[in-house]
């Protein structure tokens, strides 16, 4: 024990690291010449350096460890039947016809509710007197119109 030195109760302990690197003599000795040539490109972000923000990943659930434990044996699925076994195939809607046969395959389709427009084009309105207002009856009376419904006029021809 003689050889051992005995630190003096009003001085501070020496540091645990004998070799420690004051933050600014890092950064002194980092920029080597060849990185100070290329200073500009050295401040860009990479993907390497891209981290999560904290918290935004949980830890994965190891299920299926053990009996005793909450997410054991059947590890969440229940028993039997084949969510249990494996997984089911895109589309499957539970024995429901799925979508893809409910709608009509070729050709597009009709929808159910459509509405249809009876056409008149400007240049058939000729046969009225000009100022004169025109209402569906004043068509149907003179031929134009046919069919009952909705009327829509188009801008081909002129008055």
């Amino acid at each position: 024990m003689p050889d051992q030195e005995t630190a003096a109760p009003d001085t501070a302990p020496e540091s645990v690291v004998p070799d420690a690197v004051a933050p600014e003599d890092a950064v002194a000795e980092a920029a080597a010449p060849e990185e100070a040539a290329s200073a500009g490109r050295g401040n860009r972000v990479k993907l390497h350096h891209l981290r999560p923000a904290p918290g935004a990943r949980s830890r994965k659930i190891r299920v299926g460890r053990g009996e005793s434990g909450r997410r054991g044996k059947t590890a969440g699925r229940g028993t039997k039947g084949r969510l249990a076994r494996g997984s089911m195939r895109p589309g499957f809607e539970g024995g429901q016809t799925p979508l893809q046969s409910r709608i009509p395959h070729l050709r597009g389709f009709k929808p159910p509710h459509r509405e249809e427009f009876t056409v008149v084009n400007v240049d058939e309105l000729g046969v009225f007197d000009g100022g004169d207002s025109v209402t569906v009856e004043d068509l149907r009376g003179r031929g134009l119109v046919r069919k009952r419904g909705k009327v829509k006029v188009l801008g081909r021809g002129g008055l």
